[in-house]
């Protein structure tokens, strides 16, 4: 599950905001992007919801960073794009949707949390500054 559409869309959009110098409107990357504009608009709001875009109304209008791009985590993107936890594998210790109801006593159950938690600290390490150095 890690990346989905929701996480590829935001992080080509934080790209071109990244770049910019004013504020770039959900319109403007629906069409530079060639993504239907009501899911990236829900992408976006989400992304300023999390405190990582701010929204700037007006004729001007549009998105820019909140923060700088060093203290912006791909965790915490693709947190906000997705709406939970980025994970590999749906049965990882910490979630419920195991699919043989075995958390526990599962073989590779205690593999798949260490892998998960690797993950988990590249992704809260990783900026969005490294990812597109700017």
């Amino acid at each position: 599950m890690l990346l989905t559409r929701a996480s590829e869309y935001a992080l080509l959009s934080l790209d071109i905001i990244l770049k910019s110098n004013s504020p770039v409107g959900a319109e403007q990357l629906a069409k530079e992007l060639n993504i239907p504009k009501s899911f990236l608009a829900k992408i976006l709001q989400n992304l300023a919801k999390s405190d990582i875009l701010v929204s700037h109304r007006g004729a001007q209008g549009g998105y820019s960073l909140k923060k700088e791009a060093k203290d912006i985590t791909l965790y915490d993107i693709i947190y906000s794009a997705e709406g939970k936890k980025p994970t590999v594998f749906n049965c990882i210790s910490y979630s419920d949707t195991c699919p043989n109801g075995t958390i526990g006593t599962c073989a590779i159950s205690p593999f798949l949390a260490k892998f998960q938690y690797k993950i988990d600290l590249y992704l809260q390490n990783l900026t969005l500054e490294e990812l597109f150095n700017a």
